[in-house]
């Protein structure tokens, strides 16, 4: 009877594989070419204006389309509004410092204009975020498009199945080859950390209050890093909701090997980052990445392209929104 069952989880996940496959297979850099001519341009004037504005909104878009294909795939769902009877993606824990929304919605509502009802979400976030890192200097990756837009949007499956900041590195290997992404993907998207901000609130505890230090901090920290962190994150409430740089190298935002630096100089900020060189394997890519910026650039484009066909629904699955946050 177990030999049954578990020939069945085989069958099952061997099916399974396979229409992943064929939905991957079906996406194209030319699908709009005849439906929506113009359309990816289109969303790369929206969002070039929004980073040339601001380039934090770079490091916002990035991770808006991150945090939707580690859920459920890259389908949207992360847009969607939470409903009286149902806590959306968004609104969940680990996506509540989410930002980036507001370009979306406005690069959807010009393509509305010109071909209603044609260009998903899901393909302009995947747009965006390619746009919004190549503006600011980092690499350029193919974005095959067709992508449909996903309906369901559970608070509760961002919270399962989004990496932590406290993961070890087998957590990380382990949640990454869930969605088929490999070691060295893995690695290489960590370095998005070179961008972008966090709450103070989290890194407070390895500032002041790390369990069993005589200082306060973190032992591992570098005390430099905690000097200066400690400037940007005081101990108290009130600082709790200010915003840190994830790499205060170059303003933290320039897309660079500078966050790998930080790694092996134990200063990052997250127990996550410092989990990359905790084993031999882990510290020879955070080395060789931090030491040649092209070689990064190359890791991290070939995992963005995967990452961009994670659970894509395609053909007569999903539907296209007509707003991104609406059902």
């Amino acid at each position: 009877m177990a030999v049954k069952m578990a020939s069945s989880r085989i069958i099952f996940l061997g099916m399974a594989l396979l229409l992943a496959a064929h939905a991957s297979a079906q996406l194209s850099e030319s699908f709009y070419n005849a439906k929506c001519p113009g359309g990816v341009q289109a969303v790369q004037n929206v969002v070039t204006s929004a980073v040339r504005n601001d380039r934090r909104n770079a490091a916002g878009l990035l991770r808006l389309h991150f945090h939707d294909c580690f859920v459920r795939g890259c389908d949207g769902s992360v847009l969607l509004a939470s409903t009286p009877g149902s806590t959306a993606e968004k609104d969940a824990g680990p996506n509540k410092s989410l930002q980036g929304f507001a370009i979306i919605d406005q690069a959807k509502a010009a393509l509305e204009k010109t071909c209603p009802g044609v260009f998903s979400c899901a393909d302009i976030l995947a747009l965006a975020a390619r746009d919004a890192i190549t503006f600011i200097g980092g690499p350029k990756w193919k974005v095959p498009l067709g992508r449909r837009d996903g309906s369901v949007s559970l608070a509760s499956e961002a919270v399962s199945n989004l990496p932590g900041d406290k993961f070890s590195y087998s957590q990380l290997i382990s949640n990454f080859g869930s969605k088929g992404l490999s070691e060295t993907d893995m690695v290489a998207l960590s370095g998005a950390h070179t961008i972008g901000l966090t709450f103070c609130s989290k890194v407070t505890p390895r500032l002041y209050n790390f369990p069993g230090s005589s200082t306060g901090a973190d032992p591992y920290l570098n005390t430099t890093f905690v000097t200066s962190e400690r400037k940007v994150c005081p101990n108290t409430a009130s600082a709790r909701n200010n915003f840190l740089l994830m790499d205060r190298t170059r303003g933290g935002q320039t897309f660079d090997v500078n966050y790998y630096n930080n790694v092996l100089s134990h200063s990052a900020v997250f127990k996550s980052d410092d989990a990359l060189i905790s084993t031999s394997s882990g510290r020879s890519k955070v080395i060789k990445f931090a030491s040649s910026q092209s070689t990064f650039f190359s890791s991290f484009a070939s995992a963005m392209e995967k990452m961009g066909r994670v659970g894509v629904l395609t053909g007569t699955q999903g539907k296209i929104r007509t707003q991104c946050s609406r059902k």
